[in-house]
C-alpha cells in the first residue's frame, strides 16, 4: 500500500484517481525488488499487455521516479514487491493496490 501511494506522489501528472474505467487502455503487471536503503535493484515484467505495449516502459519509469521506497532493512527478504497498472486511455495509471 505504502509503495502504490508513493507511486502516485511521485507521478502525480501521469496518475488519476476515482473510479477505474470500464475498459482499460493496458494493464502491466511488475515485480520490483528492493535494495535494504528501498532503492531499485530491479525490475521484472510479469505480464505484457499485447495493446499498448509502452506502458511497460511507462511503469517503469513511474517505479524509478517514486524510488527510493524507504528502508526495508527491517522487513523478511526479499525485499520485493507486485504492482498492477491499470492504464487508462490518456496513458496515465492507476495502482491496482489503490483500487
Amino acid at each position: 500500500m505504502q509503495a502504490a501511494q508513493r507511486l502516485v506522489a511521485a507521478n502525480p501528472d501521469r496518475s488519476y484517481s476515482g473510479p477505474v474505467p470500464e475498459i482499460l487502455l493496458a494493464i502491466p503487471v511488475l515485480e520490483v525488488e528492493l535494495h535494504q536503503d528501498g532503492s531499485v535493484k530491479s525490475v521484472h515484467v510479469l505480464r505484457k499487455p499485447g495493446q499498448a505495449p509502452e506502458t511497460v516502459q511507462l511503469a517503469i519509469e513511474a517505479i524509478h521516479r517514486a524510488a527510493p521506497f524507504g528502508n526495508v532493512a527491517a522487513m523478511p527478504r526479499p525485499w520485493k514487491f507486485t504492482e498492477t497498472f491499470l492504464f487508462n486511455d490518456e496513458r496515465r495509471f492507476k495502482p491496482r493496490t489503490l483500487d
